[in-house]
């Protein structure tokens, strides 16, 4: 893809940067949570950034846009259980609400690039862009 990597895009890196606070945070839960909610938001959010990588590197526009859509679902995921953090007091309301509004800056920047894909047909031809999404 003309030496384009999916870590070119902004909604890769935005992703990542979600697991990696992601953890942080989880990190700070009660250890009976290990198997529980930490364990259940720690893959949600790795499996934003892993399914936006895994479909950018597919042939076809309708593979990517495949787990375009399974990474939004992750972002859904991410987002009950941070709700649940705070209900358990886990997590301040605060941290709470900072923590939904980047998920769901997240997600408006997936579906964003997903009707992009669906106007060029193409992964490689939206992503000449550097940086734009």
């Amino acid at each position: 893809m003309n030496g384009r990597s999916f870590r070119d895009l902004r909604i890769w890196q935005t992703g990542k940067d979600l697991a990696i606070e992601t953890y942080k945070l989880t990190k700070e839960f009660p250890r009976q949570e290990e198997f529980g909610l930490t364990s259940q938001m720690r893959r949600a959010s790795v499996s934003i950034a892993a399914n936006i990588a895994e479909g950018f590197n597919r042939d076809q526009a309708k593979e990517f846009k495949r787990y375009l859509h399974i990474a939004l679902g992750s972002c859904a995921e991410l987002e009950i259980f941070i709700e649940i953090a705070k209900d358990l007091n886990y997590i301040s309301s605060n941290h709470c609400q900072d923590f939904l509004l980047k998920i769901s800056i997240e997600s408006k920047m997936i579906m964003s690039y997903i009707k992009r894909i669906a106007v060029y047909h193409q992964p490689s031809t939206i992503t000449h862009q550097q940086g734009h999404f």
